[in-house]
């Protein structure tokens, strides 16, 4: 290898390294990735979370393209890949399974830390949500995404920090169920949740206030 091509691969190394650690120095997950047949996963939660941060960057467009650049990439396989390697088939099974519960433990793990670096913008307004329901399209095969006959979609619920500008909490279901229930897991006792006219309704409104969860709701006239 030449000496400039070391060179480079050393600082992208470094940055894949340092885009990591806030993840990999102050989080553990508790969770395995569980199989879906009899043989456990060769892969570990840490083995797919950065595999699938690697495929975002290098927009790759399959998993085939992604298994291939591990096995062939010097760059993939020094920091990416697990120094077994990744088999086809357990990187398969791991990213069917999703390890959404995995996944949830770093995103919400990652808020707390940019809570106490992001300064508030609208700190005298006290801490200002954004809530919607947003649909999504799902596969075929994704039974729980229950929506109308021959459609498939999973909704995601959003709670918005508006004074730092980053999502906070996230939830998924079926694209059929209701948003309003959401308000009071996205919104803690004193905040204020900000909601478009969706969002209108009289009892929930009352059930708000009595649990001190204010709110800014357009309504329909």
């Amino acid at each position: 290898m030449r000496p400039f091509r070391r060179l480079k691969q050393r600082r992208k190394s470094r940055a894949f390294k340092l885009l990591l650690a806030p993840i990999f120095e102050r989080f553990n997950s508790d969770k395995e990735l569980e199989s879906r047949g009899y043989r456990p996963l060769q892969m570990t939660f840490d083995d797919q979370l950065k595999a699938l941060i690697y495929y975002h960057l290098e927009e790759f467009s399959s998993g085939s393209e992604l298994l291939q650049a591990l096995e062939q990439n010097d760059f993939a396989k020094e920091c990416v890949a697990s120094p077994k390697g990744i088999k086809k088939s357990s990187f398969f099974e791991a990213i069917n399974n999703r390890g959404l519960e995995q996944l949830t433990e770093v995103f919400g793990h990652l808020v707390k830390q940019a809570i106490k670096v992001l300064p508030a913008e609208y700190a005298r307004l006290g801490n200002l949500v954004a809530i919607d329901g947003s649909l999504i399209d799902a596969v075929l095969s994704m039974e729980w995404a229950d929506y109308q006959t021959g459609s498939k979609k999973a909704k995601t619920h959003i709670g918005f920090d508006i004074n730092r500008g980053i999502p906070r909490k996230i939830y998924l279901t079926d694209g059929n169920e209701g948003e309003r229930p959401f308000v009071d897991k996205i919104i803690d006792k004193g905040e204020t949740g900000v909601m478009d006219r969706g969002y209108q309704s009289h009892s929930h409104f009352d059930q708000w206030q009595i649990a001190e969860k204010f709110f800014v709701c357009r309504i329909k006239v």
